[in-house]
Formats: structure tokens, sequence, C-alpha cells
């Protein structure tokens, strides 16, 4: 198939904090060692922002040093944390307030964190990149990596357009453009599915433990004018009740952002064992808590949305650098789980990343030396502080691994300076935690009141989501029999649950069962990808949709 084809000096695959702060810096050095470099960003999103989903509470260290006058600049940062409260749920009506000193240090919030909407932020780094000369391409999700007879990566190739549900083009067919690169950074976020070939390819990973992942589920709510309920910049933060059985953990939130709005959610682990569970219903228990329906009566909820997030960290972190290219951000996995952040480590992460790249480019070198900058980093040593923190929660549970980690963090961190010397690691996928259903308990949850909760299609509806219904499904089974097969007399097929947007149903035609794939209301959350038992879905980018956040 012939193509179009651009060239650059450097192209970057996703404008989400990670990528566009790399490309801020390769512009930054560009200009100030009088370097041109020619840099693009592709972005899957039909804007910038438009798949972007974060709780979140925002550390400036990495924004400080990209732009130090971002103040100036009206970055959309301006709630600092004002209260900040961490809460065990007990029951579904009751809980125990957790004072300071019994808080991990990592979870502890100041006035110099703030609450903000990483959609907007993300819009904004899009701006400054492009006044500093970076070309930016929202619409063009990035489908093939490309590759020299060396093996070394050259570039991207874009989603062709244009094509029906049977692959076959139609008339407003476009062929995928060709972009070439001296350097090719992929941002894609948790789960990428490029990160995720890159990682195969070159076996990044055989040095480190399996990715973790987690899925988070989040709606957004308007208060009224002058309620006093509304108390901008408070934090909360609960653990325990509803995934408080031995082998569920994760914990919600619920922030006062500006303008009246509430962020409300809950990160659910994705090691979970019950196949019964679904992460939506309990998140949809979670806002009937006291702590959360205080906030929530009588305020209007106007958005939703869900996205996986990368919780490995350090042990779980692959290789970043390879020929050609860079793995940065949560494409590769530096989250801090500890401090329930990414958006500081992912942006330092894509900064230093464009150090690595501009000196390649300008020394000639096909592999950018991102380890020696990393490594050197606070980045570094933030991660390797808390490394520890995933696995002692997968390994011991939320109240014994929660226990190991306040020790670590507000005793031995004080005493040593670092953590401990042994490494809590966790071998075991995500997928393959999930136990058959002969040692599973059902849960029933109850119906949603259509108050405090609600159903996946309203919540859909919500996120504005929207693919074009006549193009190739994006949702591909390696195996189309196997979840009537084997996972429904195992686990009673798990996607119908762990998908928080209703994509997979099990139906009934002609008197026999098979799984629907409603891949109209995909969310891009890449659960299905991680959870699945059998690894039997691959998610690729469709030709273009999906979610379009506002306010995420």
């Amino acid at each position: 198939m012939e193509r179009e084809s651009m060239d650059f000096d450097v192209v970057i695959v996703g404008a989400g904090p990670a990528g566009l702060s790399a490309a801020c810096q390769l512009a930054l050095l560009s200009r100030q060692q009088q370097t041109p470099l020619s840099i693009c960003v592709v972005e899957k999103g039909p804007e910038v922002g438009a798949h972007i989903l974060s709780g979140a509470v925002f550390e400036t260290t990495a924004l400080d040093e990209l732009f130090p006058n971002w103040r100036e600049l009206d970055a959309p940062v301006t709630t600092p944390v004002t209260h900040d409260e961490l809460v065990y749920l007990t029951t579904d009506h009751n809980h125990i307030r957790i004072p300071p000193l019994l808080t991990p240090l990592a979870m502890r919030n100041s006035d110099q964190n703030y609450v903000i909407s990483l959609g907007k932020l993300c819009r904004w780094l899009a701006q400054q990149a492009e006044t500093l000369g970076v070309s930016i391409f929202p619409g063009f999700p990035a489908k093939e990596v490309c590759f020299d007879d060396n093996g070394a990566v050259t570039g991207i190739i874009t989603v062709d357009m244009g094509l029906d549900k049977n692959g076959e083009a139609k008339e407003t067919f476009q062929a995928g453009i060709q972009l070439n690169a001296k350097q090719t950074i992929f941002a894609e976020g948790a789960r990428g599915h490029l990160g995720k070939r890159l990682i195969s390819h070159f076996t990044l990973d055989k040095e480190s433990q399996p990715q973790h992942y987690a899925l988070g589920i989040k709606e957004v709510w308007k208060l009224p004018d002058n309620d006093e309920r509304y108390q901008p910049g408070l934090v909360l933060h609960s653990t325990g009740w509803p995934l408080n059985d031995s082998y569920t953990s994760g914990g919600g939130f619920l922030y006062h952002q500006d303008d009246n709005l509430i962020a409300v959610g809950l990160i659910t682990d994705l090691n979970y064992r019950n196949p019964y569970l679904s992460p939506f219903e309990e998140f949809q228990r979670l806002k009937h808590h006291p702590c959360f329906a205080k906030f929530l009566r009588g305020a209007e909820r106007i958005c939703y949305g869900a996205r996986a997030l990368a919780k490995g960290g350090l042990l779980s972190l692959p290789k970043q650098q390879f020929a050609g290219g860079l793995l940065i951000g949560c494409d590769a996995g530096t989250l801090n789980a500890a401090k329930i952040k990414g958006c500081h480590t992912a942006m330092k992460s894509g900064m230093l990343a464009a150090q690595a790249a501009f000196t390649a480019i300008k020394s000639g070198n096909s592999e950018a030396d991102y380890h020696a900058l990393f490594v050197d980093s606070w980045l570094y040593k933030e991660l390797d502080l808390n490394r520890n923190f995933p696995g002692a929660i997968h390994k011991y549970g939320a109240l014994a691994g929660g226990a190991l980690s306040l020790f670590e963090q507000n005793v031995w961190h004080r005493i040593s300076g670092g953590a401990l010397s042994l490494d809590i690691e966790d071998h075991h996928s995500d997928a393959t935690e999930l136990h058959d259903l002969s040692r599973s308990t059902p849960l029933i949850y109850p119906k949603a009141d259509g108050v405090l909760s609600f159903d996946k299609p309203s919540s859909v509806y919500l996120s504005a989501t929207f693919h074009e219904e006549n193009q190739p499904c994006h949702l591909l089974l390696t195996d189309p029999e196997l979840p009537i097969n084997e996972h429904i007399p195992l686990y009673d097929e798990p996607s119908q649950r762990y998908c928080p947007a209703g994509v997979y149903e099990v139906i009934e035609v002609d008197g026999l069962r098979k799984l629907q794939i409603n891949a109209t209301n995909c969310l891009h959350c890449k659960a299905c990808d991680i959870k699945d038992p059998s690894q039997n879905i691959n998610w690729v980018p469709p030709e273009g949709g999906g979610p379009n956040y506002s306010v995420m």
C-alpha cells in the first residue's frame, strides 16, 4: 500500500503529560542550544485531553522545572489542597478517621499539592508546545511501529481511515501516514498497545517483575452555587469497604476542585480473584457510604469515565530505551502508587526522555541514553524509596501491607534515609490471579437508585463516547470460541463485569450463546486487555473516536 510519509527529528506518540512534557522540553532545548528540531506529537483522541483521565491531586515538582513561570502563564493549577483526610471504611455506613501520625508519609498532601483536571493541564501543555513550534496532530491514532534493516525503530504508521466492518475500503478511505523519525518516543499511557509490542519485541521486561494495574473509575459532580458543603481543595481518600476482603485491594477518593466541581472515584487493583466482582458496581456502592454521599446528594453528575493505571512501580519498570526510541510515563509504568500520583512522574520521565533524545540526535547515536539520566534523577530516587508499596499490598493485603508500608515510610525512611533492603515482589500477573467459580462467592449488587448509583448505559452516555459504527472492531479475540467454551464454565465470562462500559455481553442467538462485543461503548480503559484470564483480548486503536472528556 502506498502511503504518504513525513519526516521529523522526533515523533511522540501520545499527548498526555509525559508526551507533552517531552515535546516542550525538546523544543526548549532546541531553542537554548540553537539546534533546530522538527517535533511532532500524534494523539488518538479527537482533541488533546479528550482521552485523559486522572484523579487528580497534582505535585508541581516537574512543572516547576519545565516552566518555572507556570503561574504567570496561567496554568490551570489553581486549587491548593486545603484539607487532607484518610478514612478506613469499616462497613457500608461506618468509618474510622486515620490520624496523621498513622498516615504513610507518601499519602500526606499539603498546600504544595493541587487539585486539578489533568485534561485541562494537558490542553495547556499543548498550547505551550505549539507556541514553541511543536506540531500536534489529534485524531491520528498510531497503529504500527516501523523498523529499519538493523532492527532500530524509525517511526510509526497511523491508522487507516475509512474501512468498513469487514476491513474493506469505503469511499472515504485514507491510508495511514508513515511518520519517520530519528527518535520515536512512546507515551501512550498505561497498557499502550505499541508499548506492549515493544516490550515484547525488545524483551524490555526480562529483568523486571510483571507490570501490575488497577482500574480507576471516576465521575465529576457539580454542587449548586453557594452550597456550604463545597470546600475547594478538600482531599478525601478511603480504604477498606467495599474492597475489604483479603484478596481485593484498592480505595476511593473524593476531591473538591474549582468551580463547585467534585471528583469522586474508586481504584480497584486488577489482581482481584473473585470473577463475580464488578469494579463498576463496587463504585456505585461506595457512593452510598455517608463519607461520600453527604457531598453528592443534591449535586449533578456531569461526567463519567474509566482508565487503567500501571501501579507496579520501580520493580515492574521495563528497560525504557532501545534503538531508535524510548518508552516513557505510564506506557512504561512510572506512577508512584504509594503517593497515588503519576502526573509529576510522567512529566519528569518525558523531560528526561527529551534530554536523552536531544543528545542522541546531536551525536548521531541510534539509542538514546535515557537510563543514565533516569538513575541520576529525583524520579528514580522517589520510585526507589517507595518500590515496596505495590508488592506489600498485593502480598499481605490492605491492612498488613499498609502497616508494613507505614513502618517503612514513617520509621525506616527516617532512620536509614532509604527503603528496606529487601524487595517485596509479586511475580503473578493480574490476569492469572482470577479464581474459578468453584472457589468464589457470588456477589449480588443492589439496583441503581438513579440518585447516587447508576447503570452502565447512562454512565457511558456522560463520557460522550463515540465511534463510527461501520469500522473494524478494535477489540480482537485470538480465539473467538474461547469465552463461551472455557470462560463461561470457569468464570461465567468475567468481561461482563470487569468492563466498566458494558462492551462485553453474553447473548443467546438461535439457542446458542455467544460473546457480543459492543465496541462503540469502549472507553479505551484497557481493562479487558489486562484482566482477561486467557489474555485472549487484544485492544488496538480504532480509526478514531472514544470518550470525549471535558473536565477529567
